[in-house]
């Protein structure tokens, strides 16, 4: 409990023991009042004061003001009927408060699991000097320093690993409970705890760029991102509170007037009592703090499981997703790719690999480094010369002095050279020497362990139609749909024919239907931009990926994404019943009070036992493990 939090719980018990007190303390008149209206001011100097500054800057239609003006009001009644009953003002504002206490703890409980979940700010770095560990702030580390973390300690910084082995807890940032085992050359992202053994990490990172810093940018920027249910309530505050001061202002005024012109007994102070208890009634707290707290425990929630969402309107935008399209490589497959298969006509099995390792050695796509692997020895740039690569083709090269050509079937056409067809399911290397076909290379990525589930999963959760898009050839991206149930696939795209297949889409789904795009790689980004939810694979992705993103799953596990729709819809869910069941009961005491059928105690039940009951449930949006 807060300092603040203890300070008010002290004002509500030293407030109770007083109005205890002063029932059993034989006093009237003026000490009377000035004793009740001193327990006033211990529970509502606060609110009184807040409701002052309102006045004050002009904007006085909150609940502060509408409690001021309500217990004030109380406390006039009971002076001008000389009834002494001063107790109902002070027990709405106690009520009130305690409402608000319990309120205040609710939030800080959430705030606090969030923290908790969230505490992955590396306090120091340490850099060896001499010998000897040196603490040091993670902002200060340079990109290509190399930094020492010891078991127990948080990696502080992105890097690669030089020397060392241990298992890591990702925990905190993928909601994965099993460790990850790295060694030597593995990269490593910050934010991991090291379990055992001593890592030697170059960095290749600033702090400020690193996994990290950009997961806590986005946790703590979430809440600034608005969604459509919490600007209503915002509009409606503004609308409605306004409103019942003026209904209240005819209860208490305008009504007794009419009975006085109609020649009936005015009752002034029956009316002017249902007006201030119409006031207590109408404050709008369970709205008001419910909604987004709602949003608040939502994210939350779906941040402690490895899904990191944005804002609550992306949160709101996904619950209503209906199409879902994917990316294929990274994201419903490892984008691992590995040689499966050397089918060679005139040139040995191992020198085909060899010139075509040493062709695409001047590359970094994954295709170029899957043949590397498979040669299996270190690559001799002096022996390549004249390289040149063409653009969805693939690589000419000089190879020892042989002109080599180390691509797919388009670049064989090109250079005008008959090649062999291949009835293997993967992405096919085509080899020429000198002019002369001499065999292709398979090379197969892939899937992901839980893809096919993943895609299970959202049609069970109601997403109407899964659509893969790829730069892969028909037959591979054919083989995986079918493999994973997807709906539509379409294969050979460019990363501006993704964009064009996302638009027409767009164009066909309904007005509140949504669609979500997932990927990972930085020709993603538009796409990722351009969807209506963009999905981002954070473990592996790109950085440009991530930045596009909407949503960032930090396992580059699929089966997450129907995690995060369930979420996103468990907390929507949750916010149209706290609405529903706030206004319901508002409405319903409001007319009752007009009619003079609920008193002043039945106006505490409305607006603390409706906040607290909101509350309560809001709370449930953190619970969403087993979604």
């Amino acid at each position: 409990m807060t300092k603040k939090q203890k300070k008010m719980l002290w004002r509500i018990v030293i407030t109770a023991v007083m109005l205890i007190a002063l029932h059993f303390l034989p006093i009237t008149g003026i000490a009377q009042l000035i004793a009740y209206l001193a327990a006033y001011a211990v529970i509502g100097y606060d609110i009184l004061r807040k409701a002052g500054k309102g006045i004050a800057n002009g904007q006085p239609f909150d609940e502060n003001f509408l409690m001021a003006l309500a217990t004030l009001g109380a406390f006039f009644l009971a002076i001008w009927t000389k009834s002494g009953d001063y107790v109902e003002g002070i027990a709405v504002m106690l009520f009130y408060q305690i409402g608000e206490l319990f309120q205040s703890y609710a939030v800080g409980k959430s705030r606090r699991n969030i923290s908790a979940l969230m505490d992955i700010r590396p306090d120091y770095a340490n850099i060896e000097t001499d010998g000897k560990l040196e603490q040091v702030d993670p902002d200060e580390v340079a990109v290509g320093s190399v930094i020492v973390v010891q078991p127990g300690e948080k990696v502080p910084l992105d890097g690669i690993v030089v020397e060392g082995e241990a298992s890591l807890n990702t925990s905190a940032l993928t909601g994965e409970s099993l460790p990850r085992d790295v060694k030597t050359g593995d990269e490593i992202i910050s934010g991991c705890i090291n379990m055992n053994g001593v890592l030697k990490i170059r960095t290749t990172k600033e702090f400020g760029e690193s996994t990290v810093s950009k997961i806590l940018d986005l946790v703590e920027n979430a809440s600034s991102r608005k969604s459509r249910s919490e600007a209503f309530i915002s509009r409606f505050a503004k609308v409605y509170t306004p409103s019942v001061c003026g209904a209240a202002l005819v209860l208490g005024i305008a009504v007794p007037l009419l009975r006085l012109a109609f020649g009936a007994a005015p009752n002034w102070t029956d009316w002017i009592y249902r007006a201030l208890t119409f006031l207590v009634v109408s404050c709008p707290c369970a709205l008001v703090i419910s909604i987004p707290l709602s949003f608040f425990a939502g994210i939350g929630g779906a941040s402690k499981e490895g899904i990191l969402i944005k804002g609550s309107n992306y949160l709101e935008a996904l619950s209503e997703s209906k199409y879902v399209v994917f990316d294929k490589t990274g994201t419903l497959t490892q984008g691992v790719f590995e040689v499966t298969g050397v089918h060679h006509s005139e040139m040995e099995e191992v020198k085909l690999l060899e010139y075509a390792a040493l062709a695409e050695c001047a590359s970094s796509h994954p295709i170029s480094k899957s043949l590397q692997k498979a040669y299996g020895r270190e690559i001799d740039r002096s022996r390549v010369s004249d390289i040149e690569e063409i653009s969805g083709h693939g690589i000419v090269a000089k190879v020892d002095g042989h002109a080599v050509a180390a691509g797919n079937s388009k670049l064989m056409r090109k250079l005008g050279i008959s090649y062999q067809d291949c009835h293997s399911v993967g992405t096919i290397i085509h080899m020429a020497i000198d002019g002369k076909y001499a065999g292709h290379i398979v090379i197969s990525d892939v899937v992901k362990p839980h893809s096919g589930e993943a895609i299970a999963a959202l049609k069970k959760s109601g997403v109407a139609k899964t659509v893969m898009l790829t730069g892969d050839s028909k037959r591979v991206a054919d083989q995986v749909a079918a493999e994973l149930g997807i709906d539509e696939v379409h294969s050979e795209l460019l990363p501006g024919d993704k964009v064009d297949e996302v638009e027409k889409l767009l164009a066909q789904k309904g007005s509140r239907e949504k669609l979500a795009f997932v990927g990972d790689g930085i020709n993603d980004a538009p796409v990722l931009s351009r969807a209506d939810i963009g999905i981002a694979m954070g473990a592996m992705g790109s950085d440009a990926a991530i930045e596009a993103a909407d949503v960032v799953l930090m396992d580059d596990d699929p089966l997450q994404i129907a995690k995060a729709i369930g979420i996103s819809r468990k907390c929507i869910g949750i916010v149209r019943q706290n609405i529903v069941f706030s206004l319901v009961v508002k409405f319903g005491c409001l007319a009752l009070v007009a009619f003079g059928v609920a008193n002043m105690w039945a106006a505490i039940f409305a607006d603390v036992g409706v906040m607290i009951l909101a509350v309560l449930n809001a709370i449930r949006a953190l619970r969403v493990h087993n979604l």
